[in-house]
């Protein structure tokens, strides 16, 4: 097949700072998520308890906010408000070592919170805005891999600032996070949009902002595919909330573990990701296909894990079959990302991809929200009973996928444009005798 300008070749106008950008970021990310509560009390002073209650109102406060992300990035360009975000939260993380008062810390988190659960949204618009067809499957990988190196080695950051100046390094910490956010920024700025393809069909940009949500609430293949997401979401955040609890309750498992596998997991997603996209990629695999075969995988890692719940073999035999979960688990991941996120982007309507977007983003947030009661309760019950859960999840997603292929605009679908078939050849013109 013909190579196009969107092909996997193409490069994208400032990729490498594009990616550079949300490489320095994603330290700075790692360098506090993975200590947030203990960062925030050190860096402001407040005790863990207020730390814990403003940062839970402040995000369910930016939840609401996310429909309006998405508005801003119909209006003013997914750039422009990136940039925007970087801004807020390279000033609010350089403001946190000052908020030492529970109404100065609850503004500035406010604020921050408002920014870092809106640039989900603007991100993946962004990728939208400068890329087409492959090469936005391939932006989707090198990001996902990026932010899980970034984050690795934020952590490791920060915790020899830790072991050099102590706690007060938490505050070095902070302005840390805000030169990463503003350096980001500045690379960002020199990335370049594509032009709308012609005749894609995209709404114009005064029916766009006519119809606002509405128009989204009306489209019900992506409505569908943002359901089907939010079973493959919450999966995702099997690895974070349920696979500590049922390593200590039902296999009584060391915690150890859990670390060895977010490493196993993280070390993956860095080093492979792009390998495993890429491959994906160039196998020609429909984006629903390549998505749903992710959430085949995530259906096998969860059996294994039941499998493993009810057979509770020796320390050792848990070990070896954990790593084979996880990997597994990984593999998934790995393979669902880059389509589902590539398809999410290319069947949102360029005059609205924000608010698309925004909603699709919606399904990862609530999943995320539901998973550590949804997990807990079930994991009283049977400690298999969650995964099981999980599995009839990840199966009706895949199922999903592909009942929504059809529906979906073949430009999501196809990440390169299927060949067309060729014409039959004209017949030769019969032969009259001479007059």
């Amino acid at each position: 097949m013909r190579k196009t300008a969107a092909s996997e070749g193409a490069k994208v106008a400032g990729e490498r700072s594009l990616l550079l950008g949300i490489g320095i970021s994603s330290v700075g990310i790692g360098m506090y998520v993975p200590f947030s509560l203990v960062f925030f009390h050190h860096v402001t002073g407040l005790s863990l308890t207020l730390v814990g209650l403003v940062m839970t109102v402040t995000g369910l406060a930016a939840l609401a906010f996310m429909p309006l992300a998405g508005t801003a990035v119909d209006r003013f360009g997914a750039k422009r408000a990136n940039l925007v975000l970087y801004g807020i939260r390279a000033l609010g993380f350089a403001l946190y070592p000052f908020a030492s008062s529970l109404p100065a810390f609850a503004a500035v988190a406010l604020v921050t919170a408002l920014a870092d659960r809106s640039f989900s949204i603007v991100q993946q618009s962004l990728i939208g805005e400068v890329a087409r067809g492959t090469a936005r499957d391939r932006l989707q990988a090198s990001t996902r891999a990026l932010q899980n190196a970034g984050m690795g080695a934020g952590a490791l950051l920060v915790s020899g600032v830790l072991a050099l100046w102590g706690t007060g390094g938490f505050t070095y910490t902070a302005w840390g996070n805000s030169a990463a956010f503003a350096l980001a920024g500045l690379l960002v700025s020199r990335v370049r949009a594509v032009r709308a393809v012609p005749g894609a069909g995209t709404a114009g940009a005064g029916e766009a902002g006519a119809v606002g949500y509405r128009t989204v609430l009306r489209d019900r293949p992506f409505l569908g595919l943002t359901a089907a997401n939010f079973l493959t979401a919450l999966g995702y955040s099997a690895l974070s909330v349920l696979f500590p609890l049922y390593l200590s309750t039902w296999l009584s498992a060391p915690d150890s573990l859990t670390g060895a596998a977010f490493t196993v997991n993280t070390v993956l997603c860095a080093g492979i990701g792009v390998l495993i996209a890429g491959r994906v990629r160039r196998s020609g695999a429909r984006r629903t296909r390549s998505a749903a075969l992710g959430a085949l995988l995530f259906a096998a890692a969860f059996v294994g894990q039941i499998v493993l719940g009810t057979l509770r073999p020796g320390q050792s035999a848990t070990l070896v079959a954990l790593l084979v979960i996880v990997v597994v688990y990984t593999l998934g991941e790995l393979v669902h990302s880059p389509s589902g996120g590539a398809l999410s982007v290319s069947a949102a309507p360029e005059a609205v991809r924000g608010r698309y977007l925004a909603t699709y983003q919606l399904s990862y947030s609530l999943a995320g929200a539901l998973a550590p009661s949804l997990f807990t309760a079930l994991l009283a019950v049977d400690g298999r009973l969650p995964w099981a859960v999980l599995t009839v999840a990840a199966l009706g997603a895949a199922l999903a996928l592909l009942r929504l292929e059809r529906h979906l605009p073949a430009e999501a679908v196809h990440a390169e444009p299927p060949a067309a078939p060729e014409a039959p050849a004209a017949a030769p013109a019969p032969v009259t005798a001479a007059a």
